[in-house]
């Protein structure tokens, strides 16, 4: 079985290019495949806000449903934010390609970065999160930590790389699982708590936690509360998803993009206001043994009943697969990055399977390296998430408001393109510029907030991380720039192009089938042949010419040029005569060098040949006026 089978077995069959459209997404796969990281936030966004409101004693507590209602509103402006995103740019690229249209380049870039950070951070998360579920159940898997992360992001990747549409089917049950799951709890908690249908009333907990900060002065006590707010924002990673990957949806793309975004909006903040408001009444205090989702489920059903562990097997199968939404976005924003020469632009390339391979190999490789340096402790890798996700919502936002004053410039009827889209006058644009600077203003403050309060804790590592992507993103692009200036062909003439030298150069070290196959390939090039050979010894020169004249019809009229050498190397007795031959005999010409090269039965027998063949290539290749030419001899 070679290579090229064991990669059909493992990815499966290539698909056609015709096959694209029938890849796409519905809206049940769809919702799978972008909103599982918003959704999945859910077991821990309530648990965030207690986790810093708790520091003001358990009465501060009562604040947090409060403070969910101004999350859910904050992220009801986001979606609609996004939604408008969708509908304005029907192409994908979400904050990247909005910034780009309305803000200029440099905005754009940083948008970029901001997301590429969140999308690495989203799998390394996700995924540690998911290995604390399973060694917090089977505490004796605890030292296996990194290794059940990297095998989770190996099996993400693999079930990406067969393709979205199969991947979304796969994602589908877990995502719909732990929604169907923590929505019976809130209805039975719900049900409980008002007393409806004659059905036993919650239970009161009562616990009481002393306040860890005090006295706690008026400016420190805002502070907590804007604090517990911007973690509460959790809630809002994953949003953009679908705004990125528009093109993944079946026609008509922008209107199934937008009822999707609205459907994730309406799941995700249904299960964080009900888990918000029971946990709240409940009297819930947030612990590291014991998630506040799963007190809340154990206090409503009872921590043996089927639906609590129902809610906790599909947790730790949601908070794994919330990774997925960095596999669907990171590949696509990397393909506009590479589209618009800022990214390398083999990853706007699509594999067999019609994803975009390349894009998601770096991502696992990426997010690997994050799990292996912090031991796959989501933990520690928290204070570095989220910030990327609020930068990139502030911009998205701020570049939607100069849209809308572009929009509110045209007159009833007219249309106009703005180099990117096309846009048409709308009724009550002015209400919604509004609704987007009001977004914009606020996620920008939680940005600000979240570096400040983090920044000590990791943060920092973020805000160099994307200058960092953007001077990179910035360097490529002056590659790609100095690439294109070396090929333009403005003003060329064919006189102004340097002519071949009539003399082909092959180096050997003996006379065998390779060297023979080149010599005689040589001779359809030219017919001045020299044949360089450097010899240490007479008896070496002796072997080399009778061998050499056994076979006249492939040697005839070539030049068998022999280099005296006392030393072993003989690779720089060979590039000085090649020198010699391009500088002083054909200094105005392109000089042809052919070279005999193994290709051996294996890959791994590889490493036994060519070893000299691949360095005298290397060497040659910084001559700008010399050509190799590989001839491969197979064995």
């Amino acid at each position: 079985m070679n290579l090229s089978d064991i990669k059909r077995v493992i990815i499966g069959e290539p698909f056609p290019n015709s096959a694209e459209i029938h890849e796409r997404l519905d809206k049940v796969r769809a919702l799978a495949v972008f909103a599982s990281d918003p959704i999945s936030s859910n077991a821990y966004a309530t648990e965030a806000i207690m986790g810093i409101l708790v520091l003001l004693g358990s009465g501060a507590l009562q604040m947090t449903m409060t403070l969910a209602i101004g999350v859910a509103l904050l992220v009801v402006m986001v979606i609609f934010s996004y939604i408008q995103t969708i509908l304005h740019y029907p192409d994908g690229g979400g904050a990247y390609t909005v910034a780009k249209d309305n803000l200029g380049t440099l905005p754009s870039l940083i948008a970029a970065g901001a997301l590429l950070t969140d999308y690495v951070l989203t799998v390394s998360v996700s995924v540690s999160a998911g290995v604390r579920a399973v060694t917090s159940a089977f505490p004796e898997t605890n030292d296996y930590r990194v290794m059940m992360a990297l095998g989770a992001i190996a099996i993400i990747t693999w079930l990406n790389l067969r393709g979205v549409r199969e991947s979304g089917t796969i994602f589908a049950f877990p995502t719909y699982a732990f929604v169907a799951g923590v929505l019976v709890v809130v209805v039975i908690g719900l049900v409980r708590h008002f007393g409806l249908l004659g059905v036993a009333p919650l239970p009161e907990h009562g616990f009481e936690v002393e306040a860890a900060l005090t006295p706690v002065s008026q400016v420190m006590y805002i502070w907590l509360l804007l604090r517990a707010f911007s973690a509460g924002c959790t809630a809002l990673t994953g949003i953009e998803a679908i705004s990125n990957g528009i093109q993944a949806f079946k026609p008509p793309e922008s209107k199934n993009a937008a009822k999707t975004m609205v459907a994730m909006g309406f799941m995700a903040m249904s299960l964080f206001l009900g888990i918000s408001f029971l946990s709240t009444h409940l009297g819930l205090i947030p612990n590291e043994e014991n998630s506040v989702l799963s007190q809340m489920a154990g206090a409503i059903v009872g921590r043996g009943h089927f639906l609590y562990y129902w809610v906790q097997f599909s947790t730790m199968l949601i908070l794994f697969l919330a990774a997925n939404t960095g596999f669907q976005d990171f590949p696509r924003l990397s393909s506009f990055l590479a589209k618009d020469d800022f990214l390398p632009r083999w990853l706007q390339n699509r594999g067999d399977r019609l994803v975009y391979s390349w894009g998601i190999v770096l991502l696992a490789s990426i997010a690997s390296l994050i799990v292996i340096v912090f031991r796959a402790d989501e933990i520690a890798m928290l204070p570095l998430y989220a910030l990327g996700v609020m930068l990139s919502f502030t911009l998205s936002q701020a570049g939607m408001v100069r849209l809308w004053g572009k929009v509110g410039r045209l007159a009833k009827g007219e249309s106009a393109f703005t180099g990117v889209t096309t846009i048409h006058h709308e009724n009550g644009w002015w209400w919604k510029r509004a609704v987007n600077f009001t977004g914009s203003l606020v996620t920008g403050v939680v940005f600000v907030i979240l570096v400040a309060t983090k920044f000590i804790e990791g943060a920092w590592i973020i805000v160099l991380a994307i200058p960092a992507l953007v001077l990179l993103f910035h360097t490529i692009n002056r590659h790609y720039n100095h690439v294109a200036e070396g090929l333009r062909t403005h003003n060329l003439k064919v006189t102004d192009l340097q002519s071949a030298a009539d003399v082909v150069l092959v180096p050997i070290a003996d006379i065998h089938r390779g060297s023979l196959r080149a010599i005689k390939f040589a001779r359809r090039l030219s017919s001045n042949i020299r044949v360089i050979t450097v010899v240490t010894g007479e008896k070496q020169r002796e072997h080399i010419l009778s061998r050499w004249e056994r076979f006249p019809e492939v040697t005839a009229g070539a030049d068998l040029v022999f280099i005296e050498y006392v030393y072993r190397d003989i690779l720089d007795p060979l590039i000085s005569y090649i020198e010699q031959v391009n500088n002083e005999e054909y200094p105005d010409d392109m000089v042809m060098v052919v070279v005999p090269e193994f290709i051996p039965e294996s890959p791994v027998a590889g490493i036994l040949h060519n070893q000299t063949a691949r360095l005298l290539h290397l060497r040659l290749r910084q001559y700008e006026d010399i050509i190799i030419i590989q001839v491969p001899h197979h064995l």
